[in-house]
């Protein structure tokens, strides 16, 4: 079992690498530079930022109609099931030919400008390469489930850079942390992953910056910092679900994903810094290296961007954009606290960590994940107790308001 668990953290770390040279390939191609989204797109003209957005939506929206249709023609009762529902059922056969197509798709938007993330894809990749090491294996129905939650956890692990975070992931949202049997191989695998990753590719963590501090008195900001995240968490949740409802109405995929990313196009006109995943904005929001104002201009239309390639129905995550828009929201507060009391405010870069917590608690209702995860991804440790108080702020408004999380309702179904 401990050696297929290290299988499963090996196959979702080519998996991450293997994506993000596809990635890189498409991106070349379709706008002659490499080296990231954002740079890419603000090196290209404006009309022409508005043609490969809008060319490549169209694209990924073909890949997942004609895929869709192919997987209709496969096997009879092979449906398509998301991984952290699968997780949860205990069911380790994910559908091939859907997780094929959505993949395509995936890499089209992702590659072109599309305001999502793409560690999701990479997530979902690592649990399908998963589910086939445990249908191979003569194991018992519970082990080869675990088998499956190695690679959700190995796949958070190698993508986000973040083993412990990989870990809590599939524990609060998928098994519950009763799942004792499961434990050990989910360690091995995110373990495997990561290290990997880290040896192969960037032995650093995903966001690298310089020690911060926040000073006692502070503690009052984070606090209302996490409060207010909550309800942006909450609102962006219920703009998530309107935008899709609102875009649902073109049945067409090639239609509705065009439309989208002409809209996304038409943003990045005027700001190139909408394409992607944000991890080039937020780079730089954590080394402190922007003016206030002109982060506040770029969340607003990230979120636009997010809503946009979200809702039009572009396969990838709006986990990395939340990310985003907790780390440009806690910025601008801190230096808006900052023009009334500076001491109050703290360092701008400190918020932006709390921030990026709280949004992601806000969004996903699973606290401890979101701890953890910004932790590990930015080597903050010193925050510990900053980002607690956040996200336990920001977990409580978004939940007493009813929104529906990110990933459903955590262990919904599960024994």
């Amino acid at each position: 079992m401990w050696l297929a668990a290290a299988i499963a953290g090996l196959l979702a770390a080519l998996a991450t690498l293997g994506f993000h040279w596809i990635i890189g390939l498409i991106e070349y191609a379709a706008t002659g530079h490499s080296g990231g989204l954002v740079a890419a797109a603000t090196a290209l003209p404006p009309w022409r930022r508005i043609l490969v957005a809008a060319a490549g939506a169209i694209a990924a929206g073909l890949a997942l109609f004609w895929g869709q249709r192919w997987a209709a023609r496969g096997p009879a009762g092979a449906v398509h099931i998301d991984y952290i529902d699968a997780a949860r059922k205990g069911q380790v056969v994910l559908n091939d030919r859907t997780t094929m197509a959505r993949s395509l798709s995936a890499l089209l938007s992702v590659s072109t400008g599309a305001s999502i993330g793409r560690e999701g894809p990479m997530v979902q990749l690592a649990a399908w390469f998963a589910s086939w090491v445990a249908q191979v294996l003569p194991f018992p129905a519970e082990q080869r489930s675990a088998i499956l939650v190695c690679g959700i956890a190995a796949g958070i692990g190698s993508a986000y850079h973040a083993p412990i975070a990989g870990v809590v992931f599939v524990l609060e949202l998928a098994l519950g942390f009763l799942a004792r049997p499961a434990v050990a191989p989910v360690l091995i695998a995110a373990a495997t992953s990561s290290a990997l990753i880290y040896w192969w590719a960037e032995p650093r963590p995903l966001y690298t910056m310089p020690p911060v501090q926040l000073l006692a008195t502070n503690l009052w900001v984070a606090i209302a910092e996490g409060a207010i995240c909550g309800g942006f968490g909450w609102l962006l949740l219920g703009m998530l679900e309107y935008s899709r409802n609102a875009f649902a109405r073109i049945e067409s995929a090639p239609l509705r994903m065009g439309l989208g990313g002409i809209l996304v196009g038409l943003l990045s006109a005027a700001l190139p810094q909408v394409w992607g995943n944000g991890y080039s904005v937020v780079s730089q929001v954590l080394l402190g290296e922007s003016g206030w104002q002109w982060v506040a201009l770029i969340l607003a239309a990230k979120v636009a961007a997010t809503l946009i390639s979200a809702g039009s129905g572009a396969i990838g995550g709006v986990f990395t954009p939340t990310l985003f828009v907790g780390a440009t929201t806690g910025y601008v507060m801190s230096n808006l606290v900052g023009a009334v009391d500076p001491l109050l405010a703290g360092d701008a870069r400190a918020m932006a960590v709390v921030g990026m917590a709280a949004v992601l608690a806000a969004v996903t209702h699973a606290p401890l994940m979101a701890i953890v995860m910004v932790l590990e991804m930015t080597n903050q440790f010193q925050l510990t107790i900053p980002v607690m108080f956040a996200c336990a702020a920001a977990y409580a408004i978004s939940t007493h308001f009813g929104a529906r999380p990110l990933y459903g309702n955590p262990i919904e179904g599960h024994a």
